[in-house]
Protein backbone atom coordinates (compact mmCIF):
# COMPACT_ATOMS: atom_id res chain seq x y z
CA UNK A 1 0.00 0.00 0.00
CA UNK A 2 2.48 2.51 0.95
CA UNK A 3 5.35 3.09 -2.16
CA UNK A 4 9.13 1.98 -2.06
CA UNK A 5 11.87 4.77 -1.31
CA UNK A 6 13.09 4.14 -4.72
CA UNK A 7 9.99 5.22 -6.60
CA UNK A 8 9.62 7.79 -4.20
CA UNK A 9 13.17 9.60 -5.00
CA UNK A 10 11.73 9.02 -9.12
CA UNK A 11 8.68 11.10 -7.98
CA UNK A 12 10.79 13.80 -6.28
CA UNK A 13 13.06 14.14 -9.44
CA UNK A 14 10.57 13.94 -11.54
CA UNK A 15 8.01 16.76 -10.19
CA UNK A 16 10.94 18.25 -8.02
CA UNK A 17 11.38 22.02 -8.69
CA UNK A 18 15.31 21.54 -7.61
CA UNK A 19 17.57 18.79 -6.24
CA UNK A 20 16.22 17.62 -3.38
CA UNK A 21 12.97 19.24 -3.44
CA UNK A 22 10.35 16.55 -1.14
CA UNK A 23 7.98 19.90 0.15
CA UNK A 24 6.95 21.63 -2.45
CA UNK A 25 3.43 21.13 -3.60
CA UNK A 26 4.06 19.25 -7.24
CA UNK A 27 5.96 16.68 -5.14
CA UNK A 28 3.48 16.38 -2.32
CA UNK A 29 0.84 15.93 -4.68
CA UNK A 30 2.66 13.63 -6.87
CA UNK A 31 3.83 11.34 -3.97
CA UNK A 32 -0.49 11.72 -2.46
CA UNK A 33 -1.04 10.54 -6.00
CA UNK A 34 1.19 7.48 -6.29
CA UNK A 35 -0.44 6.19 -2.81
CA UNK A 36 -4.44 6.71 -3.77
CA UNK A 37 -3.53 4.96 -6.88
CA UNK A 38 -2.16 1.68 -4.60
CA UNK A 39 -4.40 1.79 -2.48
CA UNK A 40 -7.37 2.12 -5.50
CA UNK A 41 -5.63 -0.98 -6.47
CA UNK A 42 -5.66 -2.59 -3.21
CA UNK A 43 -9.47 -2.62 -2.88
CA UNK A 44 -9.89 -4.07 -5.71
CA UNK A 45 -9.56 -7.43 -3.85
CA UNK A 46 -10.26 -6.19 0.05
CA UNK A 47 -13.22 -4.11 -0.43
CA UNK A 48 -14.12 -4.33 2.79
CA UNK A 49 -11.24 -2.79 4.29
CA UNK A 50 -12.82 0.27 5.60
CA UNK A 51 -10.40 1.29 7.88
CA UNK A 52 -8.08 1.91 5.02
CA UNK A 53 -10.51 3.68 3.25
CA UNK A 54 -10.76 6.35 5.52
CA UNK A 55 -6.88 6.90 5.24
CA UNK A 56 -7.59 6.95 1.38
CA UNK A 57 -10.06 9.77 2.44
CA UNK A 58 -8.18 11.71 3.94
CA UNK A 59 -5.02 11.34 1.34
CA UNK A 60 -7.95 12.49 -1.33
CA UNK A 61 -8.96 15.32 0.75
CA UNK A 62 -5.17 16.80 1.65
CA UNK A 63 -4.20 16.43 -2.49
CA UNK A 64 -7.42 18.34 -2.99
CA UNK A 65 -6.56 21.04 -0.29
CA UNK A 66 -2.29 20.80 -2.34
CA UNK A 67 -4.08 21.52 -5.34
CA UNK A 68 -6.29 23.80 -4.54
CA UNK A 69 -3.26 26.21 -3.08
CA UNK A 70 -1.16 25.63 -6.41
CA UNK A 71 -4.18 26.69 -8.52
CA UNK A 72 -4.92 29.79 -6.38
CA UNK A 73 -0.93 30.63 -6.44
CA UNK A 74 -0.13 29.80 -10.31
CA UNK A 75 -2.65 28.29 -12.22
CA UNK A 76 -0.54 27.84 -15.21
CA UNK A 77 1.57 25.33 -12.65
CA UNK A 78 -1.85 23.91 -11.36
CA UNK A 79 -2.68 22.96 -14.71
CA UNK A 80 0.50 21.54 -15.82
CA UNK A 81 0.42 19.85 -12.49
CA UNK A 82 -3.16 17.91 -13.61
CA UNK A 83 -1.76 17.36 -16.64
CA UNK A 84 1.31 15.32 -16.17
CA UNK A 85 -0.19 13.46 -13.26
CA UNK A 86 -3.27 12.47 -15.28
CA UNK A 87 -5.78 13.46 -12.38
CA UNK A 88 -9.13 14.90 -13.88
CA UNK A 89 -10.68 17.80 -12.37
Amino acid sequence: MSITPERKSELIKEYGTKDGDTGSPEVQVAILTERISNLTDHFKGHGKDNHSRRGLLKMVSQRRRLLDYVKAKNEPRYKDLIQRLGIRR
